[in-house]
């Protein structure tokens, strides 16, 4: 029987810094991820508008460069074609691009359904066929039959994705519902609907989020530091030109400022654990008191978990000393 392939560490490729980004800072090259929301969020609108920029090599948003641009391949299959043209053409117009020159392409099958074998085999040939830079898929639950609560289901269903993207070097972009009243205390990631594989697969992925009538994007990557949150608004619909933007001069809604202590602690955890409790005190610059209070209730309820002298998200996969 043959072996598997193995190199030695030292011999593995290095990274490329000048190849890191699709859209820089929005957007890994070649990744998978979410863009996340509850309904009304824009999240097509976003989708849109990164799909538009990696084509024709604008800055995304009117402000983000893109670094790796090329064809891009679409399936909205909530929208029409009439309403898919009709929002791209807008955004066209609003940066001055002819959009009959712009390399994006529409699938335009009634249904794709990537539970099924015969769906999977399709749509790797197209994306064989396109070999688009950038694969985005609107939204996540027209795209199956499966429970979205089952890990297995839909841990299948994203392995066939990250296979695609691996194989053809293709970034891929899902629209996926998040919760419209998470629980308090819940990270963004945490609040997406459906299993928490969601969350863990992507490489990038941009959640949207309405407070106080402001619309805020949080960003999030697997092996880069996130950038800022940013506050987004949507413009130009009484022009014809509909379009999101970034709002300049109005404070960020960040999403980890905006929950309690105990909220604090778990995103930390989730995003940078495990840590000591003297790590979290200097993270969140709390009182040792407080901050007490908050792991000694997170860990009663199961949110957290101890780890040595060390507290960790229950996500967080930690090696057992017998097996360093």
């Amino acid at each position: 029987m043959d072996s598997l392939p193995v190199v030695r560490a030292a011999d593995l490729e290095d990274s490329d810094p000048a190849r890191a980004w699709l859209v820089e800072p929005l957007w890994a090259r070649a990744g998978v991820g979410i863009i996340g929301g509850a309904p009304k969020c824009c999240k097509s609108w976003l989708g849109l508008d990164l799909a538009l920029s990696v084509a024709s090599g604008t800055p995304c948003l009117g402000r983000f460069p893109v670094a790796d641009a090329g064809d891009v391949l679409l399936f909205m299959a909530e929208d029409s074609g009439a309403v898919v043209r009709a929002r791209l053409a807008g955004l066209c117009r609003h940066r001055g691009i002819d959009f009959a020159l712009l390399p994006i392409h529409v699938i335009t099958a009634p249904v794709l359904r990537l539970d099924l074998e015969i769906d999977q085999r399709r749509l790797a040939e197209t994306v064989r066929r396109f070999a688009p830079r950038v694969l985005l898929l609107d939204p996540f639950v027209r795209l199956h039959r499966i429970d979205e609560n089952n890990s297995g289901d839909v841990s299948a269903l994203l392995a066939y994705l990250r296979a695609l993207q691996r194989e053809h070097d293709v970034a891929i972009v899902v629209v996926h519902h998040a919760r419209e009243n998470p629980a308090p205390g819940v990270a963004p990631g945490q609040g997406l609907r459906g299993s928490g594989d969601f969350h863990a697969w992507g490489d990038s992925n941009l959640y949207l989020r309405r407070q106080k009538g402001d619309l805020g994007l949080a960003i999030e990557h697997r092996a880069a530091p996130a950038a800022a949150p940013l506050t987004l608004a949507l413009a130009g619909s009484d022009e014809g030109n509909p379009h999101l933007e970034v709002v300049d001069g109005r404070r960020p809604v960040d999403p980890v400022a905006t929950l309690d202590l105990d909220a604090q602690v778990v995103l930390t955890l989730s995003d940078g654990g495990p840590l000591s409790r003297e790590d979290l005190r200097a993270a969140l610059r709390v009182r040792n008191e407080r901050l007490g209070g908050a792991l000694q209730r997170l860990a009663a309820q199961g949110r957290i978990r101890r780890h040595g002298d060390r507290w960790v998200h229950p996500a967080t996969s930690v090696p057992s000393p017998d097996s360093l």
